[in-house]
């Protein structure tokens, strides 16, 4: 086993993380459903996933198979989740693709940041209570909407309250790329003046 003093593991095969592994195989069947306007099915596939990601969650800070790759899938997960709805719901003029452009250009602004700190010798920055806030906005603010198109019943309340979250979520979700931002000038200022710690493992920044 490749338990570390800080108890996440190197694991690979753990129940978490076939769970992660599976919610990540439904996201073409989640997309192929939105895409395809089959709003019910494509709710039922995403509270799936949801109801996984909650377990997969639970079961490793009890099992204790808390693991590098689990810490990646999960975010990973999430954001192909929140993209895939996005991306179903523009291609059929549901939403409008300035928001698809946003979400997308925050993670590759984070990206590219990663990219800056990886040079520097050091792993993705911590999680903030932001990213953190911004993702469950938007976790919730497009199925929201989404249910809006399922039910038409209750599209006339759903609808403005998914979108309202669904933007706050946006625009938290650039907030906190700011803070990243500010976070990794002030990682390479300190880079400059002295060398990063043998053994950087920080955990992936939401």
């Amino acid at each position: 086993m490749g338990g570390h003093s800080s108890g996440v593991s190197d694991r690979v095969w753990t129940v978490p993380n076939i769970l992660s592994m599976l919610r990540l195989l439904l996201v073409p069947v989640f997309l192929v459903l939105v895409v395809a306007g089959e709003y019910v099915p494509a709710l039922v596939v995403l509270v799936v996933a949801s109801l996984t990601d909650l377990l997969d969650g639970y079961l490793a800070r009890r099992l204790g198979q808390i693991t590098r790759l689990g810490q990646l899938l999960d975010p990973a997960a999430d954001r192909l989740y929140i993209f895939a709805a996005l991306l179903g719901l523009a291609a059929n003029g549901l939403v409008p693709w300035w928001i698809v452009v946003v979400i997308v250009a925050r993670d590759v602004f984070l990206l590219v940041l990663g990219i800056v700190l990886a040079n520097h010798g050091y792993g993705p920055l911590p999680v903030h209570q932001l990213g953190k806030a911004a993702t469950f906005a938007l976790f919730s603010g497009v199925p929201i909407i989404m249910l809006g198109l399922a039910f038409p019943q209750v599209q006339p309340v759903s609808e403005p309250i998914g979108w309202a979250v669904t933007i706050w979520g946006a625009f938290l979700y650039w907030w906190a790329g700011v803070i990243y931002a500010i976070e990794t000038a002030r990682v390479v200022r300190q880079a400059r003046v002295s060398p990063p710690p043998a053994s950087d493992t920080l955990e992936q920044g939401g």
